[in-house]
């Protein structure tokens, strides 16, 4: 017998069992390899971040409110742009006149005209609203539920931060809007500005824009914060909170449009016509001039209605996902 085939049975059945044991374990222990599944990778923790989850609801909900309410937009500022040159006692242009006009002229799709930089400026531009609210918020009142004054800063701050950011494309957005310019594409738009007009023409209407921006989001935020602090408590837990919420935005946009509409009314001028005016108060004067006082609230109807539905719609969708996503908007 050979002594590679002989064999103790009880010793030789206690070596193989160990071994048996001692292969089992050490499968199981985790690699320690770094494309471990049980590690998070960097996208997981870039995805975890609050304020970026905030950035991703608030451009989910600019992008429905965009494309529902562009129509209103353009109709808002081919109101706004109309010279005073009908003869006396001639009707009034409104806002079902020029609806129809863009129709009749441009066919149905000529009312989404601008629909491009539309979405290029309030996806992210919404996006960074969002994150940075929820940003201040949680660094000044992360205790507490801020006050009506202070509902004011956050509202106007993040918007200050989001409309200088994307000023570009809304001056963009605005001519494509004016019927003025053929420009084809945002890309090709952008060019055409900075070769003819430089690049600080891309600016143009900065501080009417300011002036617009900021104040709507300030007051939009205290009346609507306050809104909901009156609701009873029973409707607030209700389930009609989606339904509640987005009626608190409609007045409080509706508020925040009208005490806004002048600055909105000069920023379309001087990022239309930037070369006619040097200052906001050239802008302000030749509005006054061409239209009388009723000219700074040209295209209110429109604005107010696009504005309040828009606001009220994008902050609905936003608390909703950030619920959702079990963070407190």
């Amino acid at each position: 017998m050979q002594s590679g085939s002989f064999k103790v049975p009880g010793i030789t059945t206690a070596i193989e069992e160990r071994e048996r044991r001692e292969l089992s374990s050490s499968s199981a222990q985790p690699s320690s390899s770094p494309s471990s599944s049980s590690s998070p990778s960097a996208m997981d923790i870039v995805l975890a971040h609050p304020a970026l989850k905030a950035f991703m609801c608030g451009s989910l909900s600019g992008t429905c409110s965009t494309l529902l309410f562009q129509p209103l937009d353009l109709v808002k500022t081919r109101l706004q742009t109309l010279h005073n040159n009908m003869l006396p006692g001639a009707p009034k242009v409104g806002m079902i006149t020029v609806f129809f006009n863009v129709i009749r002229t441009e066919k149905l799709l000529g009312l989404w005209k601008g629909v491009s930089p539309s979405f290029m400026r309030c996806i992210p531009g919404v996006g960074i609203y969002f994150s940075t609210f929820y940003s201040l918020k949680q660094h000044f009142f992360q205790d507490g539920s801020p006050g009506a004054g202070e509902a004011v800063f956050l509202g106007a701050g993040a918007r200050c931060v989001a409309g200088i950011t994307m000023l570009p494309i809304t001056v963009i957005k605005t001519r494509f809007e004016s019927g003025r310019y053929n420009y084809i594409s945002v890309a090709g738009a952008l060019k055409s500005v900075c070769q003819n007009e430089g690049p600080r023409a891309l600016y143009s209407g900065l501080t009417a824009t300011l002036l617009r921006d900021a104040p709507f989001s300030g007051i939009y935020v205290m009346f609507y914060s306050q809104a909901k602090k009156a609701l009873p408590q029973e409707i607030s837990s209700s389930s009609f909170v989606p339904l509640v919420n987005f009626g608190c935005g409609v007045v409080a946009g509706i508020l925040a449009s009208l005490a806004t509409q002048p600055a909105d009314v000069v920023k379309t001028h001087m990022q239309v016509s930037p070369a006619l005016y040097c200052k906001t108060s050239d802008a302000i004067r030749f509005v006054y001039a061409e239209h009388g006082f009723s000219g700074f609230f040209r295209g209110a109807v429109p604005r107010s209605l696009r504005r309040t539905l828009m606001a009220a719609m994008a902050w609905t969708v936003y608390e909703q996902l950030m619920a959702r996503m079990g963070l407190k908007s």
